[in-house]
């Protein structure tokens, strides 16, 4: 995609976040999908003038401001604009131009003919159904090297996490084929933490390829019988769940995986508040305020219970973690000013891990941000690409810069760091 479809994403996203609306929300407006609109908003799908007209409409952004972020297809939008089809001829040319994605999609992946650079699937969603042979290696080993990816994705290393994850996915199937009883339970864990990483990182890409990872990290995870792993895959497949518009689906699978989880016991139960949080921020999605508060009063209850767990896949359950998912919470729920005190006594150095850390300020910014602090909103930025160079790369990130570059206040800086992180070219 081009530059302008990420201008025009981050531009559609800052509109839809300051009317506190969701993807769901604005795609039945529009007529797209949520996951639709999450592509749209990450610059991977583009809209025709028409299209963007109704987004335009619905969102109230201004022409002067659409057209602007659109000069680099200016042609192309002249030439849609021209001869605009009615609402029904524009439903038939979106059918088709889905119906010819989808097979472009598909003859990318089984590899029996070329397709454009605009309609083929992402790297990471063509390397899981195209994994590269491998073969079995020692289980030392292997363990060994799902740690060492683990430690990438915690350092923000996405680059090199994309490069050895199919590779790591396949020697762990190998592996595991081989392999029967309780050696076979173990290497199923491999893969089940493997694929949980490719849908962490599959997430931070806004990719549909979540969707595949996530599924196939609880298949294995529940062939091993380990309920930690089981608990980890659930809450990525939760995760998918909700950023494809089903908050109330994803809220039920994760209260129900967390019911099963012993909250006795330091690491079941550990994962169980993970599970909680998780569920907390999908109710907010969902507008459930009454279950978003009662889950994170259940998980600060069992955090505060127990000692903090080292090692825990991507999320720790602590205290710290809670109330980084209660200011994300509540800036969901459309209530930013209820987070300003819990963010006064955060410690965002208390959080174990660069990506953790990252996450933590990118919720402070968009406190600070939807509080109209743009100073502020800044200064958390820095702080995030401080943390994680990659991490403030991400498409949402971006759009939080573009909105500051767009803002009613001028701050010193932004646009250079605007050119920087790739929010605007240089």
């Amino acid at each position: 995609m081009g530059q302008a479809s990420v201008e025009i994403g981050a531009l559609l996203r800052g509109a839809r976040c300051a009317k506190r609306l969701t993807q769901a929300q604005v795609g039945a407006a529009c007529g797209y999908s949520a996951s639709a609109v999450s592509r749209i908003e990450a610059g991977k799908l583009r809209l025709d003038w028409p299209s963007l007209l109704r987004f335009a409409a619905f969102l109230e952004i201004p022409l002067d401001q659409l057209r602007a972020s659109a000069v680099p297809d200016t042609a192309a939008i002249a030439t849609v604009a021209a001869g605009c089809r009615s609402q029904e001829e524009d439903e038939v040319r979106r059918r088709e131009l889905l119906t010819g994605a989808l097979a472009a999609g598909a003859t990318a992946v089984v590899g029996t003919g070329p397709a454009s650079a605009a309609d083929a699937p992402d790297e990471l969603e063509v390397s899981l159904f195209r994994l590269p042979d491998a073969s079995p290696v020692p289980m030392t080993r292997l363990v060994a090297q799902v740690a060492a990816a683990r430690q990438a994705f915690c350092a923000t290393e996405y680059d090199r996490l994309r490069q050895v994850l199919p590779g790591l996915i396949s020697s762990a199937e190998a592996t595991r084929d081989v392999l029967t009883g309780r050696a076979r339970e173990e290497a199923n864990v491999a893969v089940a933490r493997a694929y949980v990483l490719a849908a962490e990182l599959a997430t931070k890409q806004h990719s549909d390829a979540a969707w595949v990872a996530a599924d196939r990290a609880l298949s294995a995870a529940r062939s091993s019988g380990v309920p930690v792993a089981v608990g980890e895959a659930a809450r990525v497949l939760a995760i998918a769940m909700r950023r494809s518009g089903r908050p109330t689906a994803a809220v039920h699978l994760l209260t129900k995986e967390a019911a099963e989880l012993d909250a006795s016991r330091d690491l079941t139960g550990a994962v169980r508040t993970t599970l909680l949080l998780t569920g907390a921020y999908s109710a907010a999605t969902g507008r459930d305020r009454h279950t978003a508060l009662s889950l994170l009063g259940e998980a600060e209850q069992e955090a505060d219970r127990r000692q903090a767990v080292p090692g825990l896949f991507t999320v720790e359950a602590t205290r710290t973690q809670v109330d980084v998912y209660r200011i994300g919470v509540l800036n969901v729920l459309g209530t930013p000013d209820e987070a300003v005190d819990v963010a006064a006594g955060l410690d965002v150095s208390r959080m174990p891990t660069a990506e953790r850390r990252a996450r933590a300020w990118t919720d402070l910014a968009r406190m600070w941000e939807a509080l109209g602090d743009g100073r502020r909103t800044f200064a958390a930025l820095r702080q995030v690409e401080r943390e994680a160079p990659q991490e403030v790369r991400r498409p949402a990130l971006r759009a939080l810069t573009t909105g500051l570059l767009y803002g009613p206040t001028r701050i010193e800086g932004v646009r250079e760091f605007a050119v920087r992180t790739g929010a605007l070219a240089g």
